[in-house]
C-alpha cells in the first residue's frame, strides 16, 4: 500500500491560487500535496508520473479492471509471485498507488469524479477521442473541477493530419527530425533504443509542461489543458540541429556534420578488449592534448582538415586498438581529454560514477532486495525520494473506495457488477 502524507488543500475560491502544504509540517518533498490521477497506460505516461511521484506527488493510477478490456491494460495484475517480481522491477510505477475503474460504467465514472474532486493533475496517454467517449476528456473534468491541470500525451498530438494514426517511438523520431540524423553516410537510419520519443520527447516533456502549468496556476489560480505530442518534444530537442539549416539551407545527413561522427575527433574506436570507447575533443586544447596521448603530432595544425579524416581515422583506429578501453580510460583522464568507454548496459550499475551519483539504487522489497535506477535531478532542499515500489493493478482498490466512505457491502457489490477489479 502507499504511504501517501496527509494533505490540507485550501481553496479560497474557484479561481484562487492553491494552497498546498502537509499537515502539521512544512513540505519535505518539492511536489508535496500535489494529487496526479493517471489514466496513462505505456511507457511515456508512467515515466512522467513517476518523475511527479519521485517528486512527492500522490500519483494514483487509474487503471482499467483485468479483462475489461484488451486495449486499456495496466500494470502487473493478480498477486501470484510473477506479478510481485514484475511490480517490485517495474520503475515506472514506483511512489504510486493504484486503482481499478471500469471507466465504460456510469457508476465507475462517479468514482473518477469523487476522486477529482482534490486532484490537481489529470495524465492520459489515449489516442485523441478515447476520454471523450469514455467520459473524462478535459471538457468534461474541466467543469467538475476548474482548477486541473489536465495533460494528453500522444504520439502526434490531437490535431493535425497524423494525430489519428497508431505509431510508437520509432514513427514519432521520423516525423520529428530525429531519426534522419542518426548513423552513418550511406547506410540505414540507426535505430535508438527508445528514449527520445518515449522518454526524452514524451514522457519528460509532459513532466516539465505540467510543472510549468502548476506554476501558472499559483498565479491565475487557474487550470488548463496540455496537447502534448511526442513528435513535436523530439523535434524541439532538434532545435540547436536546424540552427544550421535554417541559416545555410544546408541540411544534416546521418554521418554529417559536426557532432555525428563525421569527426574523427568526435567518433568511437574499438580497443583491444572488443569494446568501445567515445572520444569527443572538439576544442583545439583538448584536440591537442588527444594528439599529444595518441602520439599523432602531426596532425595538430590539421583539426578541421576534412581531407586528412580519412587517414585520421584509420591512423586512430589503429592506436585505440592497442590498449583495453580500461586502460585508455585512466590514460585519458590523466591528459584532460574528453572520452570514455562506451559501457555495455551490464556495466553500466557497477560504474564507480553511476554508484557515487547514486543513479543504481537497491529497494527492500517483498520479494527481497531489487535494483532500479535513481533520481537524477539532485535538490538540496527538496531532495527526491523513491518512496515505494510499483502496486499491483488496483492494490489500492478497496482502502481508496473505504476513504472516499464507501462501506464494505457497497465494494463488494461494485467487485461483482465489475466496476472495480
Amino acid at each position: 500500500m502507499g504511504n501517501t502524507p496527509a494533505r490540507i488543500v485550501t481553496r479560497t475560491s474557484v479561481y484562487a491560487p492553491i494552497i498546498l502544504r502537509k499537515k502539521g509540517k512544512n513540505m519535505v518533498m518539492a511536489l508535496d500535496g500535489i494529487k496526479v490521477l493517471d489514466l496513462s497506460r505505456l511507457a511515456p505516461g508512467p515515466y512522467c508520473s513517476m518523475l511527479l511521484a519521485d517528486f512527492g506527488a500522490d500519483v494514483l493510477l487509474v487503471e482499467a479492471v483485468p479483462g475489461s478490456s484488451k486495449k486499456l491494460g495496466g500494470g502487473p495484475q493478480s498477486s501470484n509471485e510473477g506479478a510481485k517480481r514484475a511490480a517490485a522491477y517495474n520503475a515506472l510505477g514506483r511512489g504510486k498507488r493504484s486503482i481499478s475503474l471500469n471507466l465504460k460504467e456510469s457508476a465507475a465514472r462517479k468514482i473518477f469524479f469523487e476522486l477529482l474532486d482534490d486532484a490537481d493533475v489529470v495524465l492520459e496517454g489515449f489516442r485523441p477521442g478515447v476520454v471523450n467517449r469514455l467520459g473524462v476528456d478535459y471538457q468534461t473534468v474541466s467543469e467538475h473541477n476548474p482548477g486541473i491541470v489536465y495533460c494528453s500525451l500522444s504520439g502526434f498530438g490531437q490535431n493535425g493530419p497524423y494525430s489519428n494514426l497508431v505509431g510508437h517511438d520509432i514513427n514519432y523520431i521520423s516525423i520529428g527530425g530525429g531519426l534522419g540524423v542518426i548513423g552513418r553516410p550511406g547506410t540505414a537510419p540507426a535505430i535508438p533504443v527508445n528514449m527520445l520519443a518515449d522518454f526524452a520527447g514524451g514522457g519528460l516533456f509532459a513532466a516539465f509542461s505540467i510543472c510549468v502549468a502548476l506554476l501558472s496556476k499559483q498565479t491565475t489560480g487557474k487550470g488548463q489543458y496540455i496537447d502534448m505530442a511526442m513528435s513535436d518534444g523530439v523535434l524541439s530537442l532538434m532545435t540547436s540541429a536546424f540552427t544550421g539549416f535554417f541559416s545555410t539551407g544546408t541540411p544534416l545527413r546521418p554521418g554529417e556534420g559536426f557532432l555525428t561522427g563525421a569527426r574523427p575527433w568526435y567518433d568511437t574506436y574499438q580497443c583491444s578488449d572488443g569494446r568501445w570507447f567515445s572520444i569527443g575533443s572538439i576544442e583545439p586544447h583538448f584536440y591537442e592534448s588527444l594528439c599529444q596521448v595518441l602520439g599523432t603530432e602531426e596532425y595538430l595544425g590539421d583539426q578541421h582538415n576534412e581531407k586528412l579524416f580519412p587517414e585520421m581515422k584509420t591512423k586512430f583506429s589503429e592506436i585505440f586498438s592497442t590498449k583495453t578501453a580500461d586502460e585508455w580510460m585512466q590514460l585519458m583522464s590523466e591528459h584532460d581529454i574528453c572520452a570514455a568507454p562506451v559501457l555495455e548496459q551490464e556495466k553500466v550499475p557497477t560504474d564507480p560514477h553511476n554508484v557515487a551519483r547514486e543513479m543504481i539504487v537497491n529497494l527492500e522489497t517483498a520479494i527481497g532486495n531489487v535494483q532500479q535506477i535513481g533520481i537524477a535531478p539532485k535538490l538540496s532542499g527538496t531532495p527526491g525520494k523513491i518512496t515505494k515500489t510499483a502496486p499491483i493493478v488496483g492494490e489500492d482498490t478497496e482502502l481508496i473506495l473505504r476513504e472516499l466512505g464507501y462501506a464494505n457491502e457497497k465494494i463488494s457489490e461494485l467487485r461483482t457488477m465489475g466496476i472495480i477489479g
